[in-house]
């Protein structure tokens, strides 16, 4: 079975979003997007709450996004072979290719979607992660930290939460976001 990794964008200190949900400050440059790509190629399902799959569905819904530089449309293309649940109780449907929609995230659904996927698998977005992450479900965090502080807004990681990590990977980039690799350490 596969490893659940959490992948997020971090500011310095600490949130994925601002105080005004904007995340503007963490777009990568092609350099970035194409060392992420290509750390995707082990992972073969994504796992989204509903804010996080409508972010990501631009990437097979507005042909446009792909179209900035051949490092976003080899991103695109990654992203709309791979499998994709979206976790929610306020959508109706999904409107992307190999996507199902399962009504809440529990430690049942999660196993199936391991049983399911021929490979890794990722969860995006703090508040699902984090749901995992108090349910000891994450087996690796990625962050790839963003040299900003944005202050307040949605933290990259649950109140409450107390776990330790194991360094396996970190790599500088020039536009001066580093990505850290931890494995969770379990008890």
């Amino acid at each position: 079975m596969g490893k659940v990794i959490y992948s997020v964008f971090s500011s310095l200190d600490g949130y994925n979003t601002d105080a005004e949900r904007d995340f503007s400050w963490a777009f990568p440059d092609d350099t970035v997007v194409a060392a992420l790509t290509a750390d995707l190629a082990s992972v073969s399902t994504y796992l989204y709450g509903r804010r996080m799959y409508e972010t990501m569905a631009v990437w097979e819904t507005d042909p446009t996004a792909a179209e900035g530089s051949p490092e976003s449309a080899n991103f695109a293309e990654v992203w709309k072979g791979a499998d994709k649940v979206v976790f929610s109780s306020t959508l109706e449907d999904v409107w992307t290719e190999r996507t199902r929609l399962e009504p809440s995230f529990t430690l049942n659904t999660l196993e199936r979607a391991k049983a399911e996927a021929s490979g890794d698998l990722t969860i995006e977005g703090p508040t699902l992660a984090g749901t995992a992450l108090l349910l000891g479900a994450v087996d690796v965090v990625e962050l790839l930290i963003c040299p900003v502080t944005v202050g307040a807004g949605t933290k990259v990681f649950p109140d409450g939460l107390k776990l330790g990590f194991r360094l396996v990977r970190e790599r500088r980039f020039d536009n001066g976001m580093v990505q850290v690799s931890y494995e969770v350490d379990r008890p």
